[in-house]
């Protein structure tokens, strides 16, 4: 069946949806408020995602002036085990820690070669291996099992004490003794039958990883957490989510058979819909590819510009278009009250962690500070990932932390450019032309050949040509040397090939872009500086002087090559058939 429309929102509540896309090589879930994407999750076949799994490592090395050790779990890079999360489990009761480092030497928790199971709790990321630790936690629908404490946690989203005291209450006649368990937020409201499946599963499934660990060899995968969609049923389909729209029918059957078992109640808002492209349908792919640009607008008109570094990103507002209609200020709060929405979204949206400065257009009233700031606070209580935001300046600036536990969304849809290696930009073409004519003169003074062939990318080559041949003209008088310049399109900007020739018999003919008596349709760029009669167009950096052109700027038409000269060509427009 086809999804339904969705009821009609009522009055104080938010349409929550969740958008599954499913094909070969890749797992695509959005999550959409009000019909606006907010989180995006991608796994792909090729790279699934590792956190959550469970390894059997040895450890490779211990490093006290670090106090932490790298750990062996059979990956591409060894996993990095901090002193905090290596300390032997005890009760957690009083301190909501598994014990304090302070004071403990790794050398003496850790040794060389030492077996242990590890946990990945943090995405290998750019250079960075995964972090592990060895306080395992199993997630199931209502309860989260921690197999080496014996502690009782609840969720913080819960925010009602009585709810809180009866969830404590429930947990510790389900939980097995010596076992410590955290109530998620979805269990709120849910009885006590619920928890016993859930506590069944999970320690049925610790001892499975607890035999695999005293049989296998070492490295060896022990447990691998859910694949995405299921994961998605696990931790984000709860009960204030109104549909779940999967565009595969295999996995929607799926669905049906795992909520069969773990919540049938939810299994009316569970929908197929056999679209050829559900996420453009919805939206979503536009959102994904306005979430890969720098810029973001707002609807009033201003914009944000976010700029991603490895551990930090800083986030600045501007009015742009808007204009307002009283007064600065209250232009400047109405920005900066929207960007603080937006900003919140985008964080989710890109899944940016780590640390984060917004620049607000300065405030110059306190209250509008604070309203601003609560602005953010109240959008930020909607991410499930732990986030913490510190006050606002005088001048504006927020800072915040995000927790970073994978690759942001920009870091799977993209690589750093080969070119400018990440830098996002290029030399211009005026530092290149200085650049590359100290090359041609090195060169030249180690060469004995008479002529040297240079190819450069069209914009450097008619730098170095120059109007009318000057520049050229000017190398060859201070080099002693004849220079054929040819643009190439294959060359990057920053690519030079300097080549000394001894038999140029064939150069000029191999080299000029064009011979006379070529008919082509070129552009006329610009009129010619001494004749304004005449046009100039260029063909990978090699001039044409267009008799009679002049008219033609901006236009594109046919013209006919006639004489050709080594650093130009002259050509007049001829009549289109």
């Amino acid at each position: 069946m086809n999804a339904e429309e969705p009821r009609q929102e009522r009055k104080g509540f938010m349409l929550r949806e969740i958008v599954v896309n499913v094909t070969e090589e890749e797992s695509r879930v959005a999550v959409l408020e009000d019909k606006i994407p907010v989180e995006i999750y991608i796994e792909r076949s090729v790279n699934q995602r590792l956190v959550g799994n469970i390894f059997k490592g040895r450890v490779e090395n211990v490093l006290p002036g670090m106090q932490a050790a790298f750990v062996n779990i059979g990956l591409e890079k060894n996993a990095f085990l901090y002193v905090e999360d290596a300390l032997p489990p005890r009760s957690m009761e009083g301190s909501g820690q598994a014990g304090s480092a302070l004071g403990i030497n790794i050398c003496d928790i850790l040794k060389q070669g030492q077996e242990l199971v590890v946990q990945i709790v943090k995405e290998p990321i750019g250079t960075k291996g995964p972090r592990v630790t060895t306080h395992i936690t199993l997630p199931g629908r209502f309860l989260v099992l921690m197999p080496s404490v014996d502690y009782i946690g609840i969720s913080r989203r819960i925010e009602s004490e009585k709810e809180r005291e009866r969830l404590k209450d429930i947990a510790a006649r389900v939980k097995p003794e010596g076992v410590g368990v955290i109530v998620r937020t979805v269990a709120e409201g849910i009885e006590e039958e619920d928890f016993y499946q859930d506590v069944n599963i999970l320690t049925k499934l610790w001892r499975k990883i607890l035999n695999r660990s005293n049989q296998g060899p070492v490295p060896n995968l022990l447990h691998r957490d859910l694949v995405l969609v299921q994961r998605i049923l696990r931790d984000v389909f709860t009960e204030d989510v109104d549909r779940l729209i999967l565009d595969s029918r295999y996995e929607y059957e799926k669905v049906l058979d795992l909520l069969d078992i773990t919540g049938p109640h939810l299994k009316v808002k569970v929908f197929y819909d056999d679209r050829e492209n559900i996420f453009e349908e919805y939206g979503i792919e536009q959102e994904i590819d306005k979430s890969l640009k720098r810029k973001v607008w707002l609807k009033c008109g201003g914009y944000l510009v976010i700029d991603q570094a490895e551990a930090l990103t800083a986030v600045d507002v501007n009015t742009g278009k808007y204009v307002g209609t009283t007064n600065l200020e209250d232009t400047v709060l109405k920005t900066n009250l929207e960007a603080a929405r937006e900003i919140a979204r985008q964080l989710r949206l890109r899944d940016i962690g780590g640390i984060i400065i917004v620049d607000f257009i300065d405030m110059m009233k306190e209250e509008h500070r604070q309203e601003v700031l609560r602005a953010l606070e109240e959008e930020i209580k909607k991410d499930k990932t732990k986030t913490n935001i510190l006050d606002i300046t005088q001048l504006g600036l927020v800072e915040m932390t995000r927790k970073k536990i994978r690759p942001s969304l920009s870091e799977v849809l993209q690589k750093p450019c080969p070119y400018c290696e990440g830098r996002g930009k290029v030399l211009s073409e005026e530092t290149l032309g200085i650049h590359f004519k100290n090359q041609i003169y090195n060169v030249a003074r180690q060469t004995l050949a008479d002529t040297i062939l240079v190819e450069a990318n069209p914009l450097v080559a008619a730098r170095l040509i120059g109007s009318g041949g000057v520049n050229l003209r000017d190398l060859e008088n201070k080099t002693n040397k004849s220079l054929y310049i040819r643009g190439s399109a294959a060359h990057h900007i920053e690519s030079i090939t300097i080549k000394p020739i001894q038999d140029n018999d064939d150069l000029r003919a191999n080299t000029l872009p064009v011979k006379p008596g070529d008919i082509l349709e070129v552009r006329v760029e610009e009129p010619h500086v001494s004749n304004l009669n005449d046009g100039i167009a260029r063909i990978n950096g090699f001039i044409l002087n267009i008799e009679g052109g002049g008219g033609f700027v901006g236009e594109t038409i046919p013209v006919e090559v006639g004489k050709v000269f080594r650093t130009y060509a002259k050509a007049r427009p001829v009549k289109s058939l």
